[in-house]
């Protein structure tokens, strides 16, 4: 038992704490997923972004641990002649801890992926970044963890790791990139490159790798371990020119995705992982197509589209932005759209009653306004039927939109449609 005892824990010690390590960082793992997987998306890239997300927590917890064990690793060698492969088997075994549970993260979020249809497809290279990102945590911590071997290094090794990846996420430079995390923000229309997941995780192994090697080559003074230092930093260079190199991606365009759509009563067209929405997004959207009609923003088809695509839609297409299926969404999609139907007013009458036609476009209670005059134009629009409503936007529509609206516009509208015909978008005199 005495040559068990490493300075006050033992083999079987640390085994048992590997296996509690396991546990808590599937756990914390878990957790950061949960917090990066987009609501009902279904598709593969969702589970990659999300594993490859978990580092965010579980990166800290991997860099504390592997201090924790390399400053005990030192207490139980003190004094004594350390060969290469002794030096190495430390941080070797503490990195196949740490990645063989984010395997078993993976295998958690990829099993729940698998009980539903997902689109598009599994990308391994992006697991892998993800692995050798938290390679690189362990020899952060390990290198931390042997320079200072106290009881509370583990902590602000942990911290230390933490700080300086979100520092490198945050930079807004080509530095990002150095970080293992995906380029933000995910789009889904966005595809995830294959290549540039490769190229990242050469770079993080490399680092690894260098940071392995020249710790080993200082403490046993062995020069194939400089050699090897010196390869393994080599690729991390390589790795990282590539990246540098590699060009931004684009948004794919709307009319090169292969959308899943529900034809009727209106054609509605979103993402295949978000083919979920399609009821309620048809739902909320028929309504506004029908107060819309005979408008110039009419509609027959509703097309869901990414941030990132500017382009310009066909006549007739209603394009629309869609974050996730959390509660609330088709909502917040219609409101957005609707936002984009008339400019916002400078002056605050003006914005009054333009802010009175929004909110019944979106289905809201009508806002009364802080002015006399206001407060009658919503009674006023209040008091008139849903068809009354939309022959009077069909009336004003390009007042409406211009911010021309003022109120005449709530004084003379018909109160029995059908028995004048109204010219188009008429300014009132």
């Amino acid at each position: 038992m005495a040559r068990d005892r490493y300075r006050g824990v033992t083999r079987d010690e640390l085994k048992t704490s590997a296996v509690v390590v396991v546990a808590v960082l599937v756990a914390v793992g878990l957790v950061g997923a949960w917090g990066v997987l987009i609501p009902g998306v279904m598709v593969w890239d969702n589970v990659v972004v999300a594993a490859i997300g978990t580092l965010r927590l579980t990166g800290p917890v991997a860099a504390a641990f592997a201090a924790w064990v390399a400053l005990r690793k030192r207490r139980a060698l003190y004094g004594r002649p350390i060969g290469l492969w002794t030096a190495l088997k430390g941080p070797l075994a503490v990195a196949g801890v740490v990645v063989g549970s984010f395997g078993a993260t993976v295998l958690m979020l990829t099993l729940r992926a698998a009980l539903s249809e997902q689109a598009g497809r599994l990308l391994p290279s992006g697991l892998l970044m993800g692995a050798s990102g938290l390679a690189l945590y362990v020899m952060i911590g390990w290198v931390i963890g042997w320079l200072v071997p106290r009881a509370i290094t583990p902590l602000p090794a942990g911290i230390v790791a933490y700080a300086l990846f979100a520092w490198l996420a945050g930079s807004g430079t080509w530095a990002a990139r150095l970080a293992p995390i995906t380029r933000g923000p995910y789009d889904l229309f966005q595809p995830l490159s294959a290549a540039g997941f490769l190229d990242q995780s050469l770079w993080l192994l490399g680092a690894a790798a260098t940071l392995a090697l020249a710790w080993a080559a200082v403490v046993t003074r062995a020069t194939q371990a400089l050699a090897g230092a010196a390869l393994a930093m080599l690729a991390a260079t390589t790795g990282l020119a590539r990246m540098v190199a590699e060009p931004p991606t684009t948004a794919v365009a709307g009319g090169h995705v292969i959308y899943s759509c529900q034809e009727w009563p209106i054609t509605i067209c979103v993402h295949p992982g978000m083919r979920a929405g399609l009821g309620d997004l048809g739902s909320t959207f028929t309504t506004l197509a029908a107060r819309l009609a005979g408008t110039p923003a009419a509609f027959q088809r509703v097309e869901q589209r990414s941030r990132l695509d500017s382009a310009a839609p066909l006549p007739g297409v209603a394009p629309i932005h869609v974050d996730d299926l959390s509660s609330g969404y088709a909502y917040r999609a219609a409101a957005e759209f609707v936002e984009t139907l008339a400019r916002p007013c400078a002056a605050s009458e003006a914005a009054g009653y333009r802010a009175i036609v929004v909110a019944w476009l979106r289905g809201e209670p009508l806002p009364a306004g802080p002015r006399p005059e206001l407060r009658a134009a919503a009674a006023w629009f209040s008091a008139l039927t849903e068809t009354q409503r939309r022959e009077w936007l069909r009336m004003f529509y390009t007042d409406f939109a211009t911010c021309r609206l003022g109120g005449a516009h709530f004084e003379n509208a018909p109160t029995r449609p059908g028995l004048r015909v109204y010219p188009v978008n008429p300014s009132p005199h």
